[in-house]
């Protein structure tokens, strides 16, 4: 009990984390505690006892406060205010899908463990990863009045996160992506390891067999494939690099705070040439050199089963979408189970 009251006071969100055994009395020593007793206050003293083993087994069966997905959450209320972060201001659009994304991107279908499914990507001990640099006095900083608004009714951080995801991209003029909420915060315990999200750039600088190799690497190992992988890739559509957070500068299309297939037109059509600086490896548009891509962007152009993708995804903007809102409802979903889809929009 003393772990279960821990993680009452050290959490703010509501859990189904149940007591296993149920409290009992041990025979023996109510037996030997009733010596001295009447007959009178030997039932008046079984009866206050076995009052207090039903109270408290009551109370430990209760959701406590650290792990619950809620069941009263109003969903809808949660995503319009999250819709009025991103009015205010779209340039958390982006970040807030990169939340998302990387609260999810680190599943391992072989031994199950990663996921959005934990909420994990909270702690700072996951916060530090290289791949999440800067979220935690962004969208993780941004979202969290909201989880304080709604986390007596249950609204657990993993479904916030997940739920800010799918609303940016929507806010931003993407698809309605479907979503289910049910996800149960899990402790520090679950975070994994570094080196589960992708890099920019592996391998020799710049773009070349070694990043396709990475890149399937990584999403493989989620039970992904080569469609999925460049279909995902379309988010750059939005936001752009920081050289505060990632070493890398500017944004993918001219276009950042609206989601659409620019990302893979511009990347197709245009003419990339590495960037003449002191930072890492990137590539800038001959023609202005105010846009970028990264090498695990140039790469889908080099390997021939990415490239045929990104064609498709140039040509076709509504199927861009269509595969999108499956391909990233699927990634906000890995490792997960019992969710119940949901209506937020």
């Amino acid at each position: 009990m003393k772990f279960l009251l821990s993680l009452v006071f050290v959490f703010g969100t509501v859990n189904s984390f149940h007591l296993v055994s149920q409290p009992h009395v041990t025979t023996t020593k109510l037996s030997s505690s009733l010596n001295g007793f009447d007959v009178d206050d030997r039932r008046s003293f079984l009866i206050s006892g076995l009052s207090t083993v039903a109270t408290t087994a009551a109370f430990w069966q209760q959701p406590s406060p650290a792990f619950a997905a809620g069941k009263s959450v109003n969903y809808n209320a949660v995503s319009k205010d999250i819709a009025k972060l991103i009015k205010d201001d779209p340039d958390k659009g982006p970040t807030l899908v990169r939340l998302a994304w990387h609260s999810s991107g680190t599943y391992d279908k072989a031994s199950n463990t990663g996921g959005s499914g934990g909420g994990t990507i909270r702690f700072k001990e996951e916060l530090n990863h290289g791949g999440n640099a800067g979220l935690e006095v962004t969208a993780v900083k941004w979202l969290e009045p909201i989880h304080k608004k709604y986390a007596k009714s249950g609204l657990s951080y993993a479904d916030l996160y997940t739920l800010a995801g799918v609303t940016s991209i929507k806010e931003l003029g993407g698809p309605t992506v479907g979503w289910s909420s049910g996800r149960v915060d899990q402790p520090v315990e679950a975070v994994t390891a570094d080196g589960r999200l992708p890099n920019a750039d592996s391998g020799k600088p710049l773009a070349d067999k070694a990043d396709s190799d990475h890149l399937r690497n990584i999403f493989y190992r989620m039970g992904f494939d080569d469609r999925e992988i460049v279909v995902l890739s379309g988010a750059h559509a939005l936001g752009r690099c920081h050289e505060s957070a990632s070493g890398y500068s500017g944004p993918w299309t001219p276009t950042p705070t609206r989601f659409n297939n620019l990302y893979f037109s511009l990347l197709k059509d245009l003419k990339w040439i590495p960037k003449d600086w002191a930072g890492p490896p990137q590539y800038v548009d001959a023609p202005t050199g105010k846009l970028m891509m990264l090498p695990s962007d140039l790469v889908l152009l080099q390997d021939k089963k990415f490239m045929k993708w990104v064609g498709v995804y140039a040509k076709d903007n509504d199927k861009f979408f269509k595969d999108f809102a499956e391909t990233f409802q699927k990634l906000n979903e890995l490792g997960t189970n019992g969710l119940t889809p949901t209506e937020w929009a």
